[in-house]
């Protein structure tokens, strides 16, 4: 399997304080890997790296045999390809739905306004939301509003998704309603890179797991493996606290 995201030795720091430390891992094309850890472990810069929402000053990262840290890179191009799902939703308060799904498009991608409207209603469809497409982000639940971010990221054709724990802001019985989007995607072969502490998901739909502490990958093995027998002990710490719960 061809790597989709490749990431070599990358380090980051702010300041003085080092966040990533040597990272190194890769995502095959049609894989899902969640990135799971303590708070503060650097899992969320880790992803953001990738469609270089964060600068990193070390390293290397290939999307697509696109280098990220490129200076004659395009990124906002590269960010249309690579979508990505935030915690806090981030749609446009004062865009209806429908408007929220065909902006980028039409902006970025050069699509009519009719097309982009046609897609994004498409893909309303497919999270469940149809029926919502003339409301504003305020009217909808937390649920809801993260389900329209997923169509939102769909809606730009990408070749791979990044979650930056996007079940964490919302109420426990809104959680599944976006995983199961989630698990579809990953059924139908989308290569996702997820930071979440839902295990789960993990356990349900991950391909591999990377562990993460004070910005190092600790572990970086098949989800069996990690669940199973982790190898180190700050990964066993972890999981026995997070799947007591």
């Amino acid at each position: 399997m061809s790597a989709m995201i490749r990431i070599n030795n990358v380090s980051k720091w702010y300041g003085e304080f080092q966040v990533l430390t040597e990272c190194t891992t890769q995502v095959a094309k049609g894989e899902v890997v969640v990135v799971c850890g303590p708070s503060g472990s650097g899992k969320s810069t880790l992803i953001k790296c990738v469609n270089a929402l964060e600068a990193f000053q070390k390293g290397e990262i290939i999307v697509d045999g696109t280098s990220v840290g490129d200076a004659k890179t395009d990124l906002p191009k590269l960010r249309s390809r690579v979508g990505m799902v935030f915690q806090h939703f981030e749609l446009f308060p004062h865009l209806s739905i429908t408007d929220n799904l065909a902006i980028a498009q039409v902006k970025v991608l050069g699509r009519s306004q009719d097309e982009a409207t046609e897609k994004g209603l498409k893909l309303l469809n497919r999270v469940g939301l149809k029926a919502h497409a003339h409301k504003y982000p305020g009217q909808l639940s937390g649920g809801q509003q993260q389900r329209v971010a997923i169509a939102r990221a769909l809606s730009m054709d990408p070749i791979a998704m990044l979650f930056d724990e996007p079940t964490s802001a919302l109420d426990p019985e809104m959680i599944n309603e976006v995983l199961d989007v989630m698990t579809e995607l990953a059924q139908e072969g989308m290569t996702m890179m997820c930071v979440t502490h839902e295990m789960g998901f993990a356990r349900r739909v991950a391909n591999r797991v990377i562990f993460m502490d004070r910005g190092q990958i600790i572990e970086d093995c098949g989800k069996e493996e990690f669940f199973g027998s982790p190898r180190s002990e700050r990964a066993v710490q972890f999981l026995s606290k997070i799947l007591q719960h």
